[in-house]
């Protein structure tokens, strides 16, 4: 199976089939419902854009052209509407720039560097949407988070599985392995986002690093945590001594 196979089938497993049957008229009216909180999300996400990720309530509302009314009417707070923004966010933008980025039959390093740059170059270039989300939503409900942390983990552990096939190694562990390097790039680029110490080309250059000697590691152990327990291990010494 090709790469885009894997990541496709990880996807259709992670998220499932959907939806159930109602009466004619309950689905009309649910379906108007569902269309009007997308329409007033996707303004959600142009007001942000326009007004920065501080934006609040009633900058949103004019920015959309409705009343705080009409947003409570579909959202039963800010917290609600941050959620929605949340998951529209990731379900448009982020996981589909990840997808295109892990679905290409590219050598194993080349994969590895072109998911992190989707992840980090998506961020960066829609800062005020992330600080928004992140800022008004993560720390009081971390269900829409997780669920895209898990949906990325899960199609990571898809692709090591497909990648370490044809090697011998093995991948007990792949799913534990997603979740750390998942994790590590989240916070990572978190960090990144309200420090900007480095350019996102230098960032990109230590999370590929930091990504690509771990999966090395791994690889090199065959996936054998016996293996790996069984060998000393000291830190070699640099390879680069101009530096």
């Amino acid at each position: 199976m090709t790469t885009k196979g894997t990541v496709s089938a990880a996807m259709e497993a992670a998220t499932g089939p959907r939806g159930g049957r109602v009466d004619g008229r309950k689905r009309r009216w649910q379906q108007h419902k569902i269309d009007r909180r997308e329409e007033l999300v996707d303004g959600t996400l142009a007001a942000i854009r326009k007004r920065g990720g501080d934006a609040g309530m009633d900058e949103i509302a004019a920015e959309i052209g409705v009343s705080k009314t009409v947003l409570y009417r579909y959202f039963s707070d800010k917290q609600d509407l941050t959620r929605a923004t949340m998951e529209r966010f990731i379900e448009t933008t982020l996981m589909p720039r990840i997808y295109e980025a892990i679905s290409d039959d590219l050598d194993e390093y080349q994969l590895v560097r072109n998911t992190l740059a989707a992840y980090v170059h998506t961020v960066d270039s829609d800062t005020d949407v992330y600080r928004f989300i992140m800022g008004n939503g993560s720390a009081t409900d971390t269900s829409t988070l997780a669920d895209f942390e898990k949906l990325f983990a899960q199609v990571v552990s898809a692709v090591i599985i497909d990648k370490s096939f044809d090697r011998g190694v093995q991948t007990e562990g792949s799913m534990l392995w997603s979740y750390v390097l998942v994790g590590g790039v989240q916070l990572a680029t978190d960090w990144w986002i309200s420090n900007r110490t480095m350019s996102s080309e230098e960032m990109l250059d230590y999370l590929t690093m930091m990504a690509w000697s771990a999966i090395e590691g791994m690889v090199r152990a065959g996936g054998d945590r016996h293996y790996f327990n069984s060998k000393t291990h000291v830190l070699p010494d640099p390879e680069n001594t101009a530096s």
